[in-house]
């Protein structure tokens, strides 16, 4: 997951800015697009995961509350460490994905084998699960103007953070 959600850094670039492709990797440096670096393999490993342990009555609850982490975790993580620090570091950045997604993982697979999960709860979290998914699929389109949706070189939010970025470096012909 860890190798995919890297992957997926650059591959918006890769894919000549394909917008299809900008929904599910990042579009721009704001902490929500390295969310989503964590998010879509997480996402994506549901259904293989689904398959193995998705008859387990609490499935649901722990792969919400291991998205939930993800989304929670790695801005407290992230402006943790800026606040300490007083900068950001570029490997310190780095190792805070990675602890995202192991603190997902550890917490999907703990949570997967509890017996305390009862029937409304897992469908309540199934439920969850598509809202979360949905905002997941909508916030790089429509992003919210907070910190977090904010690319920090640009500015700007989503895909038009990106495009800025184009424009600096584009040499024009003459």
């Amino acid at each position: 997951m860890s190798l995919i959600g890297t992957f997926l850094h650059f591959l918006y670039d890769i894919s000549n800015h394909n917008k299809i492709v900008g929904v599910f990797s990042a579009v721009n440096e704001s902490v929500w697009e390295h969310i989503k670096l964590a998010l879509t393999p997480t996402f994506i490993y549901s259904l293989v995961d689904g398959y193995f342990y998705g008859y387990y009555d609490n499935y649901f609850f722990a792969k919400l509350i291991s998205v939930l982490s993800i989304i929670i975790v790695m801005p407290l993580l992230f402006y943790g460490s800026k606040l300490f620090l007083k900068k950001h570091i570029t490997i310190i950045n780095i190792l805070i994905f990675f602890i995202t997604v192991f603190i997902s993982e550890l917490l999907m697979y703990r949570l997967l084998f509890i017996n305390l999960i009862s029937y409304l709860v897992k469908y309540i979290s199934l439920v969850l699960l598509f809202i979360v998914f949905g905002c997941y699929l909508l916030l790089t389109v429509f992003p919210i103007e907070s910190i977090i949706f904010k690319d920090p070189i640009t500015k700007k939010y989503g895909f038009d953070g990106h495009k800025f970025i184009r424009k600096l470096f584009v040499f024009k012909k003459f």
